[in-house]
């Protein structure tokens, strides 16, 4: 098998048993014989079971960005709830390797953490994209109001994902359209703290 082609099915094996396991419970003897490999030859890609976890951090991170890129000749409005529906039905679709990116599973990283912090940013700019408002020298207000309601919106998702069919937790509908109200009231308190912001959901 091709060298990198040989790195991807081990990454996509490594997210596989990552999410169905954790961490702590999985070792790079595991990894091997899961993946019908020598040890040796996972060394090879990667030095260590963590730089293996960062990697397929990486993976379900990309793939998210991926599945949720809007379209960008859609009117806002539109946009918006395009991209909030394909954001779902990846969390609906992935649930394990979202929750297992959001989560972690070797306490604080500072590499693992900066996968999540740059799904994080990426959402928030393509929300600001979508208002048509610039993604450079973005008001403090505006910001904070994003980023607060990205987390809102992580949070929600995994509770979701825990609660779904018990008759504990809400249709998808119900937390879309919750995201949608969240995103709009979070919009309003920051142009009600700083004049600057002006947006316009509607457009």
């Amino acid at each position: 098998m091709p060298l990198e082609e040989r790195r991807e099915d081990l990454l996509e094996r490594g997210l596989e048993l990552f999410t169905s396991r954790a961490y702590d419970e999985v070792s790079l003897e595991d990894f091997a014989a899961a993946a019908g490999v020598s040890k040796g030859l996972v060394y090879h890609y990667f030095p260590g079971k963590r730089d293996l976890y960062v990697a397929t951090l990486r993976l379900a991170a990309s793939r998210l960005l991926t599945r949720t890129e809007p379209d960008l000749a859609l009117p806002k409005a539109l946009r918006l709830h395009q991209g909030l529906t394909a954001y779902m039905d990846y969390v609906e679709g992935f649930a394990k390797s979202y929750v297992a990116l959001l989560k972690g599973g070797i306490g604080y990283d500072a590499e693992a953490a900066e996968v999540v912090d740059e799904v994080r940013r990426v959402i928030a700019d393509r929300v600001l994209t979508a208002l048509g408002v610039p993604t450079t020298d973005v008001p403090p207000a505006l910001r904070f109001a994003l980023r607060g309601w990205v987390g809102f919106v992580e949070a929600t998702s995994v509770d979701w994902l825990a609660t779904r069919g018990s008759g504990a937790g809400l249709s998808k509908e119900a937390l879309l359209h919750m995201w949608v109200a969240e995103l709009a009231s979070s919009l309003n308190i920051a142009q009600g703290v700083d004049p600057r912001v002006k947006i316009d959901l509607n457009g």
